[in-house]
């Protein structure tokens, strides 16, 4: 079962006003957007986190932090997802960051429909995984969480959304303690200063 994290409320309020004025919208809105006909509805908001923060290393290479880049609102007509909606913070509050389509969509719904049939309560989020082109769903043990804590628990689940990297199985459901260290195998090194360049 899953118990979904309440937005910040200016979040939410950028994605219903992009909505209702598309020319004021930048980049526009995506071809579904444009296309449909009827009223559109921002749901199942999903707090978005990008792994490999600041310090966010664990031992052996293992990804252990991850920052919260984003809140991603699924966007409906009538009983159908059309689109997502990413919002960003900024020094001046919560804006609409780009509207998108594609594969993620489709299979953010259908590792959500994965999920309500576990026994446990987790709070779903989205893990981004930059240098992998990585999406997966996260299940957060702790349902009373805000939305913002940055490190998996132990109990924490991890579904890889398809399409997935290769030899990374798609809506498979994995513990994030044994899957976290194969994405930091995977992950490429750090760039590293030049000595004499840097001086």
């Amino acid at each position: 079962m899953l118990r979904l994290p309440t937005a910040p409320t200016p979040a939410l309020r950028c994605v219903l006003t992009a909505l209702g004025s598309p020319a004021a919208v930048h980049p526009p809105r995506t071809p579904a957007l444009r296309a449909v006909q009827g009223p559109l509805s921002a749901e199942l908001p999903l707090p978005v986190h990008l792994l490999g923060g600041p310090g966010g290393t664990g031992t052996a290479g293992t990804p252990s932090l991850t920052r919260l880049a984003a809140w991603r609102f699924l966007i409906r007509c009538g009983d159908r997802s059309i689109a997502a909606a990413d919002t960003r913070p900024t020094p001046e509050g919560w804006t609409i960051s780009h509207f998108c389509e594609g594969p993620y969509l489709a299979a953010t719904e259908r590792a959500l429909v994965q999920a309500e049939a576990l026994a446990a309560p987790y709070q779903p989020r989205l893990l981004g995984v930059p240098g992998l082109y990585m999406l997966a769903l996260w299940l957060h043990a702790d349902v009373e969480s805000d939305g913002t804590s940055t490190t998996p628990g132990p109990a924490d689940l991890l579904v890889p959304l398809s399409p997935a990297p290769p030899g990374i199985a798609a809506h498979h459901i994995h513990r994030a303690a044994d899957l976290l260290p194969v994405i930091g195998l995977r992950l490429p090194p750090p760039p590293v200063l030049d000595s004499a360049a840097s001086a």
